[in-house]
């Protein structure tokens, strides 16, 4: 299976997600950048008000797309100790690198939420969006510091990722809607005709125009 684009994608999603349609206590949230392209496409077909919620990968030394741990928004971290331990990550590293990207998720939530209160996740159905997962990493940040926010129900909802990833966030999550899951395995891009870079004004416009 391969999308044309993150819009693709989110249609095709959005159709596997019919079932939330009308539900009154329903909201999308889009892990940025992509996963908002993905997540309004969502949102707009099942009637639900969109949302940002931001996770960064803390990278690996000397690889980047390589995630050891991740650091969500509400300031939770997880890490990978295995594979730290593997790669004889310092923890100096491992400190200065969540700090940079505990910078970078300050700057992206005044770029696209400005002055506006986070929503209020308590009770609410909550469908977590992104463009894809390879580790999972980031994806399992966001879903532990969702989860401590008292949801009714956790989905997640990507249109690929690996099997593997897959099953660890079914752990995490009340139920989890991927709708390609490859052996096959190496990039999300991969699965993408157009995977360009979103940048963060299209994310703002986004969040503009789907209520």
């Amino acid at each position: 299976m391969q999308f044309r684009d993150r819009h693709d994608a989110g249609q095709r999603l959005a159709e596997a997600l019919a079932f939330l349609k009308g539900r009154k206590d329903l909201l999308v949230l889009g892990i940025p950048r992509g996963g908002v392209v993905v997540a309004a496409e969502v949102a707009r077909a099942l009637g639900a008000p969109l949302d940002v919620f931001i996770a960064r990968k803390i990278g690996a030394p000397g690889n980047p797309e390589l995630a050891i741990g991740a650091v969500a928004s509400s300031g939770d971290v997880v890490l990978d100790e295995r594979l730290i331990a593997g790669l004889r990550v310092p923890a100096d590293y491992i400190e200065a690198e969540t700090a940079r990207q505990r910078q970078e998720i300050a700057r992206r939530m005044a770029a696209y939420r400005g002055d506006r209160p986070p929503p209020k996740l308590a009770g609410k159905t909550v469908v977590l969006v992104d463009d894809g997962v390879a580790t999972g990493a980031t994806t399992l940040a966001a879903l532990r510091a969702l989860r401590a926010a008292g949801p009714a129900e956790l989905i997640l909802a990507v249109p690929v990722g690996p099997p593997d990833t897959i099953a660890r966030l079914s752990a995490e999550a009340d139920r989890v809607i991927c709708l390609h899951t490859p052996e096959w395995f190496w990039a999300v891009g991969a699965f993408y005709v157009d995977f360009s870079q979103t940048t963060d004004e299209e994310v703002v416009r986004l969040l503009r125009e789907t209520p």
